[in-house]
């Protein structure tokens, strides 16, 4: 039984995107079929945003799952929208539409709801998604993100996506688009991490003053995977400022973090596999924050990040050193 209906948000070129979305990322050891029976539960509560992503390795089940609930009779294709990402080792305009055209037939659908580059770092193509060399070095490729936006309107010509955007790009990497001679189509949205410790306002501002929707990955902090997080990172879903918020409220600090940024205007996405917390994150549409309770959660950033990246650092295009 679905809760209440998601409100959407509408994108710079007239489509709409649900404001909270089902994260389908997994750590790598996760038994895939995890986030599949975890996905059909997301639509079975009333999720109809499914953010996945090539490199993230579950596209088929993800897929088995929407097919599942589109077969049953509990949604159709057009009540689902469905997010795909470019990965990095296919930033070659010549490679942009085999890797779509790779992710729709790994989710078995005809089209996207939402392309996007998932990071602005390109990786030499081949069959690793994270090549390195014999000193273990990642294997940069050279390609201007441009061409690559290129290659991402034609697919949008072409049918097989109804909007583009772009991840982890930063303000100057948004402009670098934004000002590209002959551009037909502005990104729609840029996907970031955000949350309390790293509220992304300045980015925030800057996307809003372009038409351009931020939408907020770890908006609940991030899952501690010793590869890529510090295991001495803050616990926010702890932090007492949270808690106290949560409290007023007879809510939980998860939910409260999903709130401050859907009355932000930022489209937040919420990664759990667990159905009690699929439940209660959901939850977050149905309650109001005072504006007391904004501005006091507003006072928690910190310009912490959980996830930097740091191997990709020396390419030139890792996004993580300006500012925002």
């Amino acid at each position: 039984m679905a809760l209440s209906r998601c409100p959407t948000v509408t994108m710079n070129d007239g489509n709409t995107i649900p404001i909270l979305g089902f994260g389908t990322y997994s750590s790598k050891g996760t038994p895939k079929s995890d986030c599949e029976m975890a996905t059909k539960v997301a639509i079975e509560v009333g999720y109809r945003h499914i953010d996945g992503a090539f490199v993230y390795g579950n596209e088929k089940e993800v897929g088995q799952a929407i097919q599942a609930k589109i077969a049953d009779g509990m949604v159709t294709r057009k009540d689902i929208f469905c997010t795909g990402k470019l990965w990095s080792t296919c930033h070659r305009p010549e490679l942009v539409r085999p890797a779509l055209e790779e992710t729709l037939k790994n989710l078995q659908l005809d089209y996207l709801d939402l392309y996007i580059i998932h990071f602005p770092v390109s990786f030499k193509p081949g069959k690793e998604n994270f090549p390195v060399d014999e000193n273990n070095k990642c294997i940069s490729d050279s390609v201007d993100l441009r061409d690559t936006w290129e290659a991402m309107e034609k697919c949008k010509d072409a049918g097989l996506v109804k909007s583009i955007g772009v991840s982890n790009f930063n303000r100057r990497q948004l402009e670098m688009i934004l000002n590209k001679a002959g551009l037909k189509y502005k990104p729609v949205c840029n996907q970031v991490e955000c949350h309390p410790y790293l509220n992304q306002s300045k980015l925030l501002e800057f996307c809003k003053s372009k038409d351009i929707i931020l939408v907020a990955y770890s908006a609940l902090g991030s899952q501690r995977e010793p590869r890529v997080v510090d295991e001495k990172s803050p616990f926010l879903l702890e932090d007492p400022v949270l808690g106290a918020i949560a409290k007023k409220h007879n809510r939980t600090p998860g939910q409260v973090a999903l709130r401050y940024q859907i009355q932000r205007g930022v489209v937040v996405l919420a990664k759990s596999f667990n159905e009690k917390r699929l439940k209660e994150n959901f939850q977050a549409l149905d309650f109001q924050l005072t504006p007391e309770d904004m501005k006091v959660i507003d006072g928690l950033n910190r310009n912490f990040r959980y996830l930097k990246f740091r191997v990709y650092q020396e390419h030139p295009n890792y996004p993580f050193n300006d500012e925002y």
